[in-house]
């Protein structure tokens, strides 16, 4: 069953990962948080850049649990290890080795958001959008809003946290939320001209690029400039540059 919610394809060196849900607006369960964590984690060892995309109209409308009462809800400290899942899911984003390129279509909400703004770059449909709906369904946002720091300005952050507010795709390409928006029906051929630009460049400027834009941001400007010092002259003098 969980092979037939998520989708794996190899193509040369491109990995694609689809989420394949629509019925079900492609909401992401615990189970496939799990199996999308080992997908990203094992095809970023050999692959060149992974594209993460979904079927059907929606992106992504959130977790499969969104809005879900429980009458007893377990105690603190084992909560808090039930939400490894999603955790890992964003660290496997995020510390990727290579570029993963996010296709959004569609609707992207709470954990869909999310996700959208982990992808390194975000290529959306002129009929995305995005919205942090938790705090309309009395949940606490701060799992998601952990995934969007970095990703956007903090008053952006804090308008969609607290209004709750649907936003179309050019308010989510002015957040920084994604990084490019295409007509609906552009949005297949904007994506293989992305992963054609991508292919250009060899693996070793492609895992450097990912590797400065992941440590330096937490670095201060010191240390960073060191940082982007020796990386580069390590990267440009190195021999898989000429190959």
């Amino acid at each position: 069953i969980m092979s037939d919610l998520l989708l794996l394809d190899r193509t040369d060196d491109i990995t694609t990962i689809t989420i394949n849900d629509a019925d079900n607006g492609n909401r992401v369960s615990d189970d496939m948080a799990v199996q999308l964590t080992n997908m990203l984690n094992k095809a970023q060892q050999d692959s060149h850049s992974i594209i993460f995309k979904s079927t059907g109209d929606d992106f992504c409308q959130g977790r499969a649990i969104m809005g879900e009462e429980s009458k007893n809800l377990p105690e603190a400290l084992e909560m808090r290890g039930k939400f490894d899942v999603v955790f890992d899911l964003y660290d496997a984003f995020r510390n990727s080795v290579v570029p993963i390129v996010g296709v959004v279509q569609g609707e992207a909400h709470g954990f869909g958001a999310a996700l959208a703004a982990l992808t390194d770059i975000t290529i959306c449909s002129d009929q995305a959008k995005f919205s942090l709906p938790e705090t309309s369904h009395n949940i606490m946002p701060t799992m998601a809003m952990s995934a969007l720091m970095g990703r956007v300005s903090r008053k952006a952050l804090m308008y969609m946290t607290y209004t709750c507010d649907v936003i179309d795709a050019d308010t989510a390409l002015s957040f920084g939320l994604a990084s490019q928006v295409v007509p609906h029906d552009e949005l297949d051929v904007t994506v293989e001209a992305c992963i054609v630009k991508l292919n250009r460049i060899p693996r070793s400027a492609i895992k450097a690029v990912k590797e400065f834009s992941t440590e330096a941001e937490e670095l201060t400007t010191k240390s960073a400039k060191a940082y982007a010092r020796n990386l580069h002259a390590t990267i440009n003098s190195s021999e898989t540059l000429r190959k």
